[in-house]
């Protein structure tokens, strides 16, 4: 079958003959699946189970491995136990529903309140040998429990992919992050060489990490069925089936205790972080060692002690969120620092500037920092910006003269502002996912043209931009001559996964070189010229990658507290970046406030939360996205230097503007928040929980 010479979406995709996919899921959150019972098919319509699979049946790329189809063993509700596949979605649809599909249950456990040793996917531990001797000293010592939720990404076009023949290979369109990992999947599934799989990479629009391993998942059950049924293959999730069962920025929860001195410092910090990655736990190892780095936050600590667990569950697998969990933990070390600076009726902005990391600290990892750290400058700007030390004395006074009060009074909004630090890496810090060797090719053609090619892209024109920006400043090249190779697995080489910043820096920075090579050689060899350059990751991660250069930025957020509904109004939001050469000032500002406003959605929409393992339909109706038509407003500033590297900078908001929400909500009301999303039920309950205190 000829392949189109554009792809849009999954859903505007038609080919002649072509099927449909629709999967057939677990009824029961734990179990052995006994069998499945189908009404009488006809010839048109078949069932596929994990015995019609020929080759692996897991999805080997991952770690642990994960079912393409359930064969026995059933790990959450929804879990795909089988493939219907058929000319006609109404009819797939009405044969699904009249399928039983047995399952001999078994116990489930859905949280991390408990857990045994088989259920802990990834463990960190670090601990310094005197921190007990500091907790026994006469310190002032705070301790507090911390909870995020899950959240969904929400992105434009649910989850699915479009197999069919292109001639003697199998042709894979998909919405992924990761195409190369879509190609490495299928290819062990069918029992087929990699060099036999295509795989076009459709419209991502705005993902949020969502689509970086789960579109292989759904690749692989589009190319079983076009395997076996030797015709063209569409699996389409709709908008419930895709909330309800992909993967979500899974929950966590942080205790934390820490000894400070008498003038706020840190001297001791114990922390145990959890996080709940559903069943397998892909990137498990990842996310709970961005937990423990981010549960730190950017400040000094002499004495440390972290033990922090990733635990499955039987709730869908949980998939990464932009940071990897590394905002998570900044929110709860951020609003800690609160209670600090609020039991010892300290300056908040000034506590930070006293405290910040500087060049030369250790980080977690045991990596130095090797740059100087803006913090200063950083908080002072976005200090100025936001007027932040007068209405933070203004909103201070107001919050004390109501704490001395039996009763909190609701007759007029209350306000508050909060102030948050952070930093971002760039790359997969520990996970193995990211331990290949990636490349990029450059070709300078005989007209004059540049011809970049690269996986890493998808659908961001935002780095096509800089991208030509930078190779037409080196090479002296027009914008328009500059071009991009189709983002096909046979057209483009393998840059890796298209998340936490590494286009913008590892990428980069590979185009860069590539170009500057050929600048050297364009004038005295013939063209064309093609130069390629790769990444080693092993290698990078001794010289301190990702963590080793990084973005700095500081927050600013303001609230008021609506005195009858108590929902917190955003009055405004103000960010202050160090993300090194600024290549298009424009660009950066809009998806740093696009990052905000998600940011925003996360730390104030409402929650999403599994009932007995399933999203459910009236849990779906509450649930807001909030990404509001009119949102408040949010100011950025970049602190320009002389660093000419550019860094990842769209984590930053989900990393600074949580805690910066939450220490602004407990200000207002004055009593801690300690968990995410912060809604009015959230505020009621800290105020009745306040008033109850003698």
């Amino acid at each position: 079958m000829a392949r189109s010479t554009t792809v849009g979406t999954i859903e505007e995709i038609i080919l002649q003959g072509m099927l449909y996919g629709h999967i057939l899921r677990s009824p029961v959150a734990a179990g052995n699946l006994v069998r499945i019972n189908t009404p009488k098919l006809t010839s048109a319509y078949t069932l596929i189970t994990a015995q019609d699979i020929p080759g692996s049946p897991f999805l080997n790329n991952l770690s642990p491995p994960i079912p393409v189809l359930a064969a026995s063993q059933i790990h959450y509700i929804g879990e795909p136990v089988g493939l219907l596949v058929g000319p006609d979605r109404n009819k797939l649809e009405e044969l699904a529903s009249e399928t039983e599909v047995i399952v001999e249950e078994t116990e489930a456990y859905f949280d991390t309140a408990i857990f045994g040793s088989d259920r802990i996917l990834a463990k960190k531990t670090v601990q310094n040998k005197n921190i007990d001797a500091i907790f026994k000293k006469n310190t002032l010592a705070l301790e507090a429990v911390y909870n995020t939720g899950f959240q969904e990404h929400w992105y434009p076009e649910c989850h699915g992919a479009v197999a069919s023949y292109s001639y003697d290979k199998m042709l894979i369109r998909t919405a992924t992050q990761w195409p190369f990992h879509v190609r490495q999947a299928i290819a062990s599934v069918l029992g087929v060489s990699e060099n036999d799989i295509l795989v076009e990479t459709t419209a991502l629009g705005i993902h949020l990490d969502g689509k970086i391993w789960y579109p292989s998942h759904i690749s692989c059950l589009a190319a079983l069925a076009t395997y076996i049924c030797k015709k063209p293959v569409k699996i389409l999730l709709n908008r419930l089936e895709d909330i309800q069962y992909s993967p979500k920025r899974p929950a966590s929860q942080f205790v934390i205790r820490t000894a400070t001195g008498k003038d706020g410092e840190l001297l001791a910090i114990e922390g145990r972080p959890i996080v709940n990655m559903g069943a397998f736990g892909p990137f498990a190892g990842e996310f709970i060692n961005r937990l423990s780095l981010g549960m730190l936050g950017s400040y000094r600590c002499p004495q440390i002690r972290i033990e922090g667990y990733a635990i499955s569950s039987n709730l869908p697998p949980a998939g990464p969120f932009a940071g990897f969990g590394f905002s998570q933990a900044n929110f709860a070390i951020e609003s800690h620092i609160w209670s600090i600076t609020d039991t010892l009726q300290l300056n908040p902005l000034e506590w930070r500037k006293k405290n910040a990391l500087c060049k030369g600290d250790n980080l977690l990892t045991g990596i130095p920092i090797r740059d100087s750290v803006p913090s200063e400058a950083l908080l002072d700007t976005v200090a100025d910006m936001s007027d932040f030390n007068r209405k933070w004395s203004a909103y201070e006074l107001l919050s004390r003269y109501h704490r001395s009060l039996d009763k909190v009074p609701l007759d007029t909004p209350l306000r508050g502002i909060g102030i948050s630090l952070g930093y971002q890496g760039n790359g997969l810090l520990f996970e193995g996912s990211d331990k290949g060797t990636f490349g990029i090719e450059v070709t300078l053609e005989k007209d004059g043209s540049l011809l970049i090619k690269s996986s890493a892209l998808g659908s961001n024109d935002e780095t096509k931009s800089i991208w030509i920006a930078i190779a037409g400043e080196i090479l002296g090249i027009e914008t328009s001559q500059i071009k991009f190779a189709p983002l096909s697995t046979d057209q483009v080489p393998d840059s890796g996964p298209s998340c936490l910043s590494r286009n913008i820096t590892i990428i980069t920075k590979l185009i860069q070189r590539a170009c500057e090579t050929i600048r050297k050689q364009r004038f005295r060899e013939p063209l064309p010229i093609t130069v390629r350059r790769f990444f080693r990751p092993t290698k990078a991660m001794k010289d301190g990658q990702p963590f080793g250069m990084l973005s700095w930025g500081a927050a600013v957020v303001e609230v008021e507290i609506e005195p009858i509904t108590l929902t917190p109004i955003v009055r405004g939001v103000w960010l202050t970046i160090d993300g090194g050469k600024i290549l298009s000032e424009a660009i950066a500002s809009k998806a740093i406030k696009l990052s905000a406003i998600h940011a925003l959605q996360w730390a104030s929409g409402s929650p999403l939360y599994y009932v007995n393992g399933k999203i459910t339909p009236d849990a779906l109706e509450s649930y807001s996205i909030q990404l509001q038509n009119n949102p408040p407003p949010i100011s950025v500033d970049f602190n320009w230097n002389e660093n000419r590297d550019p860094k990842g900078i769209g984590e930053l908001p989900f990393t600074l503007i949580p805690g910066a929400f939450a220490q602004a909500v407990s200000q207002a009301i004055g009593s801690p928040i300690r968990s995410l999303p912060i809604t009015s039920y959230t505020i009621e309950e800290a105020l009745l929980k306040r008033e109850k205190q003698p």
